[in-house]
């Protein structure tokens, strides 16, 4: 049946959707949109059924990706990926952590729509030339040359980060124990020198609008919020995007989300979303899968 082959490969799909999108509600979209026209087609004239849908959300979600560029370009304030919860195995996977983090998606942002496509189908998941050509409409030539391009982009921007573990959520539990008791020094021991806070708000909640940078300016940041809130929120511990996180609760609702980015022991960014449009749908644990191929490697 038609809708057991999709509901088969919708890891797969939404995986797809989700990084080429930075958004599970637009994923979301593209897979029912995708689904609609897999429905239509006789699913005994498909000889690779994945091949076939893979290809349909690339083309559903390249559509959608140019139509809600102009809207991110209008965005107030810091533009952050719509948050996803993650099962632990994803940080076992460090392909597919990196590829999801939220470091990652930012600098997938940059590329315009088709560099975008080809390098999450060639780099991250293991698609041919040959193969991304065919999704897209381009010659393998075309594709190959776009490859490279948007291989040479992400390289120069990617931050080096540690996915989810007990050792980076033993860091997040010290930041957050010296942020609700105020030990200042413990906190500036934990952020790397050059640590970067972001806030997405959307313009619909208080947050910072531009980005926090350096370990003086975050630590002032961060025990400002907790002295705010401390008497309200309680907090969780949970993954997000492959990254440690925390989630941060008001009456029971989820008010704010922190994914931390750490390397070498030390945290060198957070990415702080209060956007109620995003977290609306945060509370869902994505399956996400890169379909069993092999990733380019350099």
């Amino acid at each position: 049946m038609a809708e057991d082959a999709f509901t088969e490969h919708r890891p797969l799909l939404f995986t797809i959707a989700y990084e080429m999108l930075g958004s599970a509600g637009d994923a979301e979209d593209v897979l029912q949109e995708s689904y609609l026209r897999w429905s239509a087609v006789d699913p005994d004239t498909v000889e690779h059924p994945r091949a076939y849908l893979v290809r349909v959300v690339t083309r559903q979600a390249l559509n959608h990706l140019r139509a809600v560029k102009a809207r991110r370009e209008e965005y107030v304030g810091t533009w952050l990926p719509e948050p996803i919860r993650t099962a632990p195995d994803v940080s076992e996977d460090a392909v597919l952590a990196e590829s999801v983090s939220m470091a990652m998606m930012l600098v997938l942002e940059t590329l315009n729509p088709t560099e975008r496509a080809v390098f999450v189908l060639h780099d991250v998941f293991g698609y041919s030339h040959g193969e991304i050509a065919a999704s897209i409409g381009k010659t393998e030539v075309t594709v190959r040359q776009i490859a490279h391009r948007a291989r040479r982009h992400v390289h120069a921007r990617r931050r080096r980060f540690e996915p989810d573990s007990e050792a980076t959520r033993a860091i997040v539990q010290r930041f957050l124990l010296a942020t609700a008791t105020g030990e200042v020094q413990v906190l500036m021991d934990l952020l790397a020198p050059d640590v970067v806070q972001l806030s997405d708000g959307g313009g619909k909640v208080v947050a910072a609008r531009r980005p926090i940078i350096g370990r003086d300016d975050v630590a002032r940041f961060v025990l400002g919020v907790t002295r705010a809130t401390a008497a309200t929120t309680r907090v969780e511990q949970v993954t997000y995007n492959g990254m440690p996180a925390a989630r941060f609760l008001t009456d029971g609702e989820l008010d704010w989300l922190v994914a931390f980015e750490i390397h070498d022991g030390r945290i060198t960014g957070l990415y702080g979303i209060r956007n109620p449009d995003k977290l609306h749908r945060a509370e869902t644990v994505r399956p996400l899968d890169r379909g069993g191929h092999q990733p380019w490697k350099p």
